[in-house]
């Protein structure tokens, strides 16, 4: 056992501060996740409404758009462990607002109805546009050069075994023990998270280069400008980005439940699972074999065959099938994701990696909300099954165009540049 833990792989891990911070990565968003779940039903029981319900995702998306590039800005002049400890805190505040709320002798609801859920949301979406570049820069300042596409590998495998055990315990605690009790455990969560923060060595400012822009909307500009001028890291982020946006079928997982694979909520837990644990086991694999060799082309690969999962899905009327290809579809995604994050560490210098972080967090953040919204409005107009289908078709479509617009993409290999 010893001989394993040692071995390259593990060898991060030995990092006390890195592995300080993917314990924090991993316990953020399982009280992000269990808020989530634990919100969407107490609004709906409230309000009975599906349209509040749509209502969530939009309150969060506008401020995480609105705030991401000014945050990018200060992550890069700021102490970027400090700004992810501070607006944590946030988090903290939001979950206490929320316990307060739902308390039995609470009079809140009745005097404010459900504006303090929809406060809760838009701090979360607030702090989801400064903690996304925020915690992009630091693993940079964590880890040595050679060690990043390892550190982004573990940070998704964080990510995604929190994004399977958060729903699922926001679920049971609050369906066993009741409201309270569910954001408890949400606030207590987060309390770890701040004191797991405290531990961590802080890695100071990073050191600006002479000669850089120095007010907030030229230093913006710069890291736009930084973007758009490597056509290799707008390249991966656009190809990522329409791919979510075109290709997710998982805005429309109720609908092929209950409808065409007639499977209940129940199936519906297992369906919306499955992409997080394809996800889960790819990120074991790569922690052993990272994608360090023809990376452009492996992204390209995987993004191609997430589209085809997503169509083989859209005409499937078995359950098992189904959820073969929502499985897939995360072993895929899981793949561009781990490359599509280390072309962000390795092809952005650290002075910048702030406002670089926070042009792809705009690109991938806001496509997950658009890109449900774009289902729904296909699904509406073409019907469901053609709907996916069409995006599954588009998904292809871009990355046909994108490999023969960027040889450099198809070209690249993560290895030659890990110690650049």
């Amino acid at each position: 056992m010893g001989e394993i833990v040692s071995g390259t792989p593990f060898l991060i891990l030995r990092n006390k501060d890195f592995s300080l911070f993917l314990t924090y990565r991993f316990l953020v968003t399982v009280a992000n996740l269990m808020q989530s779940v634990i919100v969407g039903w107490q609004l709906y029981t409230i309000t009975n409404d599906v349209l509040s319900l749509g209502l969530i995702g939009l309150t969060e998306v506008i401020p995480q758009v609105c705030v991401a590039l000014f945050a990018g800005h200060f992550v890069d002049i700021w102490d970027r462990k400090r700004v992810i400890f501070y607006t944590t805190s946030l988090l903290l505040i939001g979950s206490l607002i929320l316990y307060v709320y739902s308390l039995p002798d609470s009079n809140m609801q009745q005097l404010w109805g459900v504006v303090p859920i929809f406060i809760t949301i838009f701090i979360s979406g607030l702090v989801r546009g400064i903690l996304m570049p925020a915690n992009a820069a630091l693993i940079g300042q964590l880890v040595q050069r050679e060690q990043l596409t390892s550190a982004s590998t573990w940070s998704s495998t964080a990510w995604h075994i929190a994004a399977v055990a958060g729903p699922a315990i926001g679920g049971v605690v609050y369906g066993y023990f009741g409201i309270v009790p569910a954001y408890s455990l949400v606030f207590v969560f987060y309390l770890l998270c701040l004191v797991i923060l405290f531990m961590m060595k802080s890695p100071g400012k990073v050191a600006l280069i002479q000669g850089a822009a120095e007010g907030i909307f030229e230093r913006i500009k710069e890291g736009i400008v930084y973007v758009f001028q490597r056509k290799v890291l707008l390249n991966a982020f656009a190809l990522d980005m329409f791919a979510v946006f075109f290709g997710g079928a998982v805005a429309m997982l109720p609908v092929f439940a209950s409808d065409i694979l007639k499977v209940g909520p129940e199936g519906l837990g297992f369906l919306r699972a499955c992409p997080a644990i394809g996800a889960i086991l790819m990120s074991i694999i790569l922690t052993f074999k990272p994608p360090i060799s023809n990376s452009g082309s492996q992204m390209l690969f995987s993004v191609f065959g997430f589209g085809v999962t997503m169509i083989i899905f859209a005409f499937s009327t078995n359950f098992l099938l189904s959820a073969f290809c929502l499985f897939l579809s995360g072993v895929f995604d899981n793949v561009s994701v781990i490359i599509r994050s280390s072309i962000l560490q390795l092809y952005t210098s650290d002075e910048m990696k702030g406002r670089v972080a926070a042009v792809n967090s705009i690109f991938i953040g806001s496509s997950n909300e658009l890109g449900a919204f774009e289902s729904g409005v296909a699904a509406r107009f073409m019907g469901l099954i053609p709907s996916v289908v069409f995006g599954g078709v588009m998904t292809l479509i871009i990355v046909c165009v994108t490999a023969w617009e960027s040889p450099a993409l198809r070209s690249l290999a993560l290895k030659d540049h890990g110690n650049s």
